[in-house]
C-alpha cells in the first residue's frame, strides 16, 4: 500500500456552536497507481481529509502513513521537505506565482529541493502538457486551462508518490475542464501515479478506478 488512513478523526472548535466533528474514524488505503475520487456534499469534510493526507494539518486521532512513513510523527522541518518530495498538488485556483513564467513556476519545486537539470526537466514537462511554446509567458498571459496545465506539470515535476487534486476543473468552463481532465488522467496513467481526486463532478469522479463518498464525516 502506498497510502494508509487509519481511524482518522478531526474536530474544529466554533465559538458559537461548540465543537464540530468533521471527520469520524475514517479508514481507507490506496495501492500504488490507483486512482480514487472523494465525493460528498459541501461541508462533508472532503477538503479537510485532503489537508490531513497532505500533512498540511494534523488529525485529532489516527495515522496517515505514506510510503511507509507516518506523517503525524514527523516534525515540521522534516515534513515540509517530505511533502515537497512525495506529494504533488493540483488546486482549483491554480496557485501559480504571478511574477514567474510558466517554466519558472514548474521549476520552483526543483529549485526548493536543490535538484539538478532543472531547466531541462521543466521544459520536458511543458512539452508533456503541450505548452513548450508558452514557457516564457506569465500566468496573466495564459488562459485558465493553460494555467491549470502548468499547475499539473508543476505537481508532477518531482515525480511524487501521491498526487492530490482538489476540484481541478472547478474553475474552468465545461469544454476546457474536460480537456484538462483528459490531460490529467492521461499523465497519471503514463506516469503510473497514485491519484486522490476531490470533486463534485460525477463525470470526473467516474474516470477514477474507485469512488468514495464522505457523508457526515464518514466514508460510505
Amino acid at each position: 500500500m502506498i497510502l494508509e488512513i487509519r481511524n482518522i478523526s478531526k474536530s474544529f472548535h466554533q465559538p458559537r456552536s461548540g465543537t464540530l466533528e468533521v471527520l469520524k474514524q475514517v479508514n481507507f488505503s490506496l495501492s500504488a497507481g490507483e486512482t480514487t475520487a472523494i465525493t460528498g456534499q459541501s461541508g462533508s469534510g472532503k477538503t479537510t481529509l485532503l489537508s490531513l493526507i497532505a500533512g498540511l494539518d494534523s488529525p485529532d486521532k489516527g495515522q496517515v502513513i505514506l510510503d511507509g512513513d507516518d506523517l503525524c510523527d514527523m516534525k515540521e522541518s522534516k515534513l515540509s521537505r517530505y511533502r515537497a518530495m512525495k506529494i504533488g498538488f493540483v488546486f482549483q485556483q491554480f496557485h501559480l506565482m504571478p511574477h514567474l513564467s510558466a517554466r519558472e513556476n514548474i521549476s520552483l519545486p526543483l529549485e526548493i529541493l536543490k535538484q539538478d537539470q532543472i531547466q531541462d526537466r521543466a521544459e520536458a514537462m511543458l512539452e508533456k502538457v503541450g505548452l513548450l511554446d508558452r514557457r516564457h509567458h506569465l500566468p496573466g498571459q495564459l488562459s485558465g486551462g493553460e494555467c491549470q496545465r502548468v499547475a499539473i506539470a508543476r505537481a508532477l515535476i518531482t515525480k511524487p508518490a501521491l498526487l492530490l487534486a482538489d476540484e481541478p476543473t472547478g474553475n474552468l468552463d465545461i469544454e476546457t475542464g474536460e480537456k484538462v481532465a483528459r490531460l490529467l488522467f492521461d499523465l497519471v496513467e503514463k506516469e503510473n501515479k497514485t491519484l486522490i481526486l476531490v470533486t463534485h463532478n460525477p463525470n470526473l469522479a467516474n474516470q477514477c478506478q474507485k469512488i468514495r463518498k464522505l457523508d457526515r464525516g464518514r466514508l460510505v
